[in-house]
């Protein structure tokens, strides 16, 4: 497609030009180039305008009230990522999904029923459900600097790879192999003993070298594990004297005590190395090669002082002229300034003694992982399920450290990182962030949305009872309130379903006992729809309220109006927020405003545009938003987008 688009841009006459251009466009969109699929109809979805809300239905809290709150939201995907895409457009850091594999095995719907094997449309389904989302998905990641990963198992990797390819294309892309089973899950091929990653790199986006533990060891690669002074002498390209001729230069010891008694300048090319006489009472220690000729020093004679002042320059065992000279290059000092290496004294030459008994090497790995801890049935897999809920309520869980490890490349050194999953499944995102945040004192905040469907066998035999769905047993056992719900309490709590203590402690950090909990918030909340004439009207703001603090960051607990009464002015400093609803009280409104620092977003209750940029003046330093206008226009111009 590149090269078709530099040859119509070559076309002189514009008008011949934006005919071809229209056509190629034409032709792209019946997929004549790229993925091929059959575009299918949205599987029972609603396309018109939706005007959606969010219904509290539950709430953990282990921190303190003002702490940023998670979200677990109870909805089709599709609709809560349009709901998303309002809220936090451009400024998600990390999105990590784990969507059905589409393996046949009846693990996912298209309108209502179930897809298996024999469906002829099964991969063309799967692909059209999946580019719905990640084209919304697209309008959440921050472009200058995110991820988004995506795993997969290999029945459509490929189809998956193409389409990511297809819809990110100012992305870069890698896929990388997961070890999950030890010895395989059961083909009538090869066993499958491992799943892929996709990771789209949005902007600037790369993955931090990182401290990683010895089970990532299993690629045989010898790291550093202790100071390493580096030998002043160059070597390979570049190490000959005539390379570097103004790093040929000597360096004085005292002939007597070997002590360092300083440089001098470099030595002029005609005079030789076996030529050169060091000052009365100085020995000079000059660069040779293994073979004795003339090489050259890796730092200037300059650098070389300012080391030596830092303690960063030392020598082995006296040989004279030959005495083996060392020094620490940028990275091993910036090690010390880090902590990462301990100052423990000085030798008598001034030499900086260095302890790097808590030093661990940061290293980015390559495309095979395998890690012990990543398997799905390992103690941060199903076991984890089994010991939290009790017993097994979902298959195949995702392994607690494999979605940690991922995406703590990404968010190591973002502490306020945003991450949403929505395929959420039974939770294991935000544990695996609570688990970041613990290691280090983060703040990042998880975002999950997941539906509540129930397991075909579990829909049969309910069915047979004479249950439905939307019947309060029903939807008891449904994923988000069976699953993902309780394990988000428990493990925030430290407790398992029964409110006993949970056993054990998690891999890695520090010895971190599951009993104890994480210190965070998370709120549960249901999708819901709002009439579109009552929201302009100004009937519907108790509904919104949670909705305008999802937008304004989650900051505090979320409040609720007790009854549908609406105030003048609202103003929440603790979440961070305020709202005007009655415009001619604006002038009491500011004035309060203004008192309170917390408060970062303002939104406008104002039908008039001009009225409304007049009011957004009175509070420059703060975000300002127009309701309802913001609010109706963005999911009627986006319908269908």
């Amino acid at each position: 497609m590149s090269a078709i688009k530099d040859l119509i841009a070559q076309i002189e006459d514009e008008g011949l030009r934006l005919k071809i251009d229209a056509e190629v466009k034409r032709l792209l969109k019946q997929k004549k180039f790229g993925l091929v699929f059959e575009e299918h109809q949205p599987e029972g979805l609603y396309e018109g305008a939706i005007y959606p809300c969010l219904q509290v239905l539950d709430e953990v809290k282990h921190a303190p009230s003002d702490a940023l709150w998670h979200a677990l939201i109870e909805a089709d995907n599709y609709y809560a990522l349009q709901l998303l895409a309002y809220l936090y457009p451009a400024q998600v850091d990390c999105i990590y999904i784990d969507p059905p594999y589409n393996t046949g095995a009846r693990d996912w719907k298209y309108n209502n029923d179930y897809v298996d094997s024999a469906d002829q449309y099964r991969h063309s389904k799967w692909l059209s459900m999946m580019k719905r989302r990640l084209l919304l998905a697209k309008k959440l990641l921050n472009p200058k600097d995110s991820v988004l990963i995506v795993t997969i198992d290999e029945k459509e990797y490929l189809h998956l790879g193409c389409l990511l390819e297809e819809l990110f294309p100012e992305a870069r892309m890698q896929m990388v192999s997961v070890a999950i089973h030890a010895s395989g899950v059961a083909r009538s091929e090869f066993s499958r003993t491992d799943e892929y990653y996709f990771f789209i790199f949005m902007g600037e986006c790369t993955p931090e070298s990182l401290a990683l533990g010895k089970e990532w060891n299993s690629d045989g690669v010898k790291r550093q594990s202790d100071v390493r002074w580096e030998s002043l002498l160059r070597s390979g390209n570049n190490g000959r004297r005539l390379d570097r001729p103004n790093l040929f230069y000597p360096i004085f010891f005292n002939e007597r005590t070997h002590e360092f008694a300083g440089v001098g300048d470099s030595v002029p090319l005609e005079i030789s190395i076996d030529d050169y006489k060091a000052p009365d009472g100085l020995v000079a220690v000059l660069p040779r090669a293994a073979d004795l000729s003339a090489a050259c020093w890796r730092i200037s004679a300059s650098k070389l002082l300012e080391l030596k002042e830092l303690g960063a320059f030392d020598w082995g065992t006296w040989r004279g002229v030959n005495t083996p000279l060392k020094y620490l290059k940028v990275g091993e000092l910036s090690k010390i300034e880090s902590g990462e290496y301990k100052v423990v004294g000085h030798k008598e030459n001034g030499a900086m003694i260095i302890s790097a008994e808590d030093y661990q090497p940061k290293w980015t790995p390559g495309t095979q992982w395998h890690v012990v801890s990543h398997q799905a049935g390992s103690v941060g897999g199903t076991m984890l399920i089994k010991l939290i809920l009790g017993d097994k309520r979902f298959d195949f869980p995702k392994s607690l450290y494999a979605v940690h490890d991922a995406i703590r490349f990404f968010v190591a050194n973002k502490p306020n990182a945003l991450i949403v999953d929505f395929f959420a499944g039974s939770g294991t995102t935000l544990h695996a962030v609570n688990l970041l945040n613990a290691e280090d004192g983060g703040n990042r905040r998880c975002i999950m949305v997941t539906n509540n469907e129930v397991s075909e066998q579990e829909a049969k035999t309910l069915t047979k009872q004479g249950f439905k769905p939307g019947d309060e047993e029903w939807e008891r056992l449904g994923i988000a309130r069976y699953v993902n719900w309780p394990r988000t309490v428990c493990s925030i709590e430290g407790h398992d379903v029964n409110g006993q203590p949970l056993k054990g402690e998690y891999l890695g950090t520090d010895h971190r006992q599951m009993k104890d909990g994480f210190p965070a918030n998370c709120i549960f909340f249901k999708l819901a729809f709002l009439d579109k004439t009552q929201v302009a009207l100004g009937r519907q703001f108790r509904e919104l309220l949670p909705l305008l603090w999802m937008k304004a960051g989650a900051q505090g607990k979320c409040p609720q109006l007790e009854d549908d009464t609406t105030p003048d002015m609202l103003l929440l400093p603790e979440n961070g927020f305020a709202v005007l609803t009655n415009e001619r009280a604006i002038g009491e409104f500011a004035a309060e405003v203004n008192r309170h620092a917390d408060i970062g977003m303002v939104y406008l209750v104002v039908d008039s545009d001009a009225m409304y940029r007049e009011m957004a003046h009175m509070f420059p330093q703060r975000q300002t938003c127009q309701l309802y206008r913001d609010y109706l226009d963005n999911f009627r111009i986006n319908v269908n987008r």
